[in-house]
């Protein structure tokens, strides 16, 4: 293998011709050494300072954290926007309803609703304008203002008010309902004759036995059990056996009986139970056979009523 022959040298003839340099004279003690003034370096001004690294890194944070929660309530709201609306809808009746019921009860309770009118409903022997004096009291006093408590003082003076209710009729009338009590005949004494119902109590005396009513001959008197089996009885009767009947006496609960009209017919009745049935079975028997000619009716049992 040939090896390449190296480059051929220039010769010294085409070489540039070195300059010789001048010498340099060295300083002496006189001499010193020349003054060079210092360049003065231009101070920006402050606006044109590079800001702080740390400042500018907080300030893009802050910057970067508001965006993201402008950006981030944006979303809530766009997805909450029928939540809204259906909680401005809720909040817009509730408003309503309030203020309905705060102007119904700002009416009911002032003079617009005053009662101007008393009704008295159900009364057959009371008397109705004396009632509806002694409530007078409840005149220009407000449908939903009208004191119970006053009108039960009020009618607590009339035996014959067994209950009653109230019933208000906008704008001015109040309703009375009054369920009397039911007398079932009169009790002789040393006042004479007191009339009283089914529980005893008292409704009216008179000096002599009332039109109406059968005298009551019970052993033990109105607290006694056998009255109250009497009570029964008498309530119990039909209206056309109830009106012949004059006299009704009991020793016992079980032993109550009953005196029809002038003939003095009597019914042997037994005990206060099944005296709906009782009565039917009487009344059919006094249809078939009448008092007149009658002395006995005995329903004790009412499979077979046997007549005398």
């Amino acid at each position: 293998m040939e090896r390449p022959s190296p480059l051929p040298s220039t010769p010294a003839s085409a070489r540039p011709a070195k300059t010789p340099r001048e010498p340099v004279a060295a300083p002496t003690a006189d001499e010193t050494a020349p003054i060079l003034p210092l360049a003065r370096t231009e101070v920006p001004p402050v606006d044109e300072r590079v800001p702080d690294a740390e400042g500018a890194s907080l300030r893009d944070v802050w910057r970067a954290s508001r965006a993201r929660r402008r950006a981030l309530s944006a979303e809530v709201r766009r997805f909450t926007v029928r939540q809204r609306r259906r909680r401005r809808v809720w909040i817009g009746v509730g408003a309503a309803f309030l203020v309905m019921v705060l102007g119904t009860a700002g009416a009911a309770y002032s003079p617009l609703f005053a009662v101007e009118k008393i009704d008295i409903e159900g009364a057959s022997s009371l008397d109705v304008a004396a009632v509806t004096d002694a409530l007078s009291g409840q005149i220009g006093t407000p449908l939903a203002m009208v004191d119970d408590s006053a009108v039960k003082a009020a009618l607590v003076r009339f035996p014959l008010v067994e209950s009653y209710t109230l019933e208000a009729r906008p704008p001015h009338d109040l309703v009375v309902r009054i369920v009397e009590r039911t007398p079932i005949g009169a009790i002789q004494g040393p006042a004479g004759f007191t009339v009283v119902d089914a529980a005893g109590v008292a409704l009216s005396t008179t000096p002599e036995a009332p039109a109406g009513q059968p005298v009551l001959d019970i052993a033990g008197g109105p607290d006694s059990a056998a009255f109250r089996a009497a009570g029964r009885v008498v309530r119990a009767l039909p209206d056309t056996v109830r009106a012949q009947v004059t006299a009704v006496s009991a020793s016992t609960p079980d032993d109550v009986t009953l005196t029809l009209g002038a003939t003095g017919s009597r019914v042997v009745w037994g005990s206060a139970d099944r005296s709906a049935e009782k009565a039917i079975v009487l009344d059919r028997l006094m249809a078939k056979s009448p008092p007149d000619r009658v002395k006995e009716y005995d329903v004790t049992s009412p499979e077979a009523g046997v007549v005398r």
